[in-house]
């Protein structure tokens, strides 16, 4: 095994090793933790051709920067692990909508209220709309406002309201977002009254 040479430009901005590490000395690690102290760059170098590793740089803002003597394969394989792990847990929030109706079934109501659940409980917000439409858009407020609460009642996750229930373009609207300080809610052990239509005029 030898030194390995560069690839890319672009690696070789993101990582020194081996010739590119330009400093008098350095703080030298050894391939199972040794710690060499602070040594001239040269004698570093040494220590790692000797091995049959490279010596890479791993913390360039020390003073001096700590190298050290390790597999260039295996640094990147551990590098490339840990940007994904950091990754996955960086999850962009984003607002969800779901939308109930008058009349809406219950099977499609818990459909819905798992499907806002999982969203809260990925820190997504979630906006809830109860549709209106003809003669519904113009009941009594209140009235409609009880029928989308009976929908938020039946979602198994701690919320919080970010915006209150207000008249929106689609009939009423409100946000939610998960509530971390709470526990989940429990599910309901019965079945949720359904967002019912009023009924028929003579």
């Amino acid at each position: 095994m030898g030194f390995t040479k560069y690839t890319t430009q672009a690696e070789k901005t993101r990582i020194r090793m081996n010739e590119g590490i330009r400093v008098p000395e350095v703080r030298c690690l050894g391939p199972e933790g040794e710690n060499y102290g602070i040594i001239p760059i040269e004698e570093a170098l040494q220590k790692a051709k000797e091995a049959g590793l490279d010596l890479i740089e791993v913390s360039p803002n020390a003073q001096p920067p700590v190298c050290k003597i390790t597999d260039y394969g295996k640094f990147t394989y551990e590098q490339n692990k840990k940007d994904k792990e950091i990754k996955s847990k960086t999850r962009v929030s984003e607002t969800k909508e779901v939308q109930v109706k008058i009349g809406t079934s219950d099977n499609d109501m818990r459909i819905k209220a798992t499907k806002a659940a999982a969203w809260l409980k990925e820190g997504h917000r979630v906006k809830v709309d109860l549709f209106l439409w003809g003669r519904y858009k113009y009941m009594e407020f209140n009235f409609l406002k009880e029928r989308l609460e009976r929908f938020l009642a039946i979602i198994a996750e701690s919320y919080k309201i970010a915006d209150e229930i207000k008249k929106s373009p689609k009939g009423l609207s409100v946000t939610l977002e998960r509530d971390a300080s709470k526990k989940p809610a429990s599910k309901p052990s019965v079945a949720p009254k359904p967002v019912e239509a009023p009924p028929q005029e003579a």
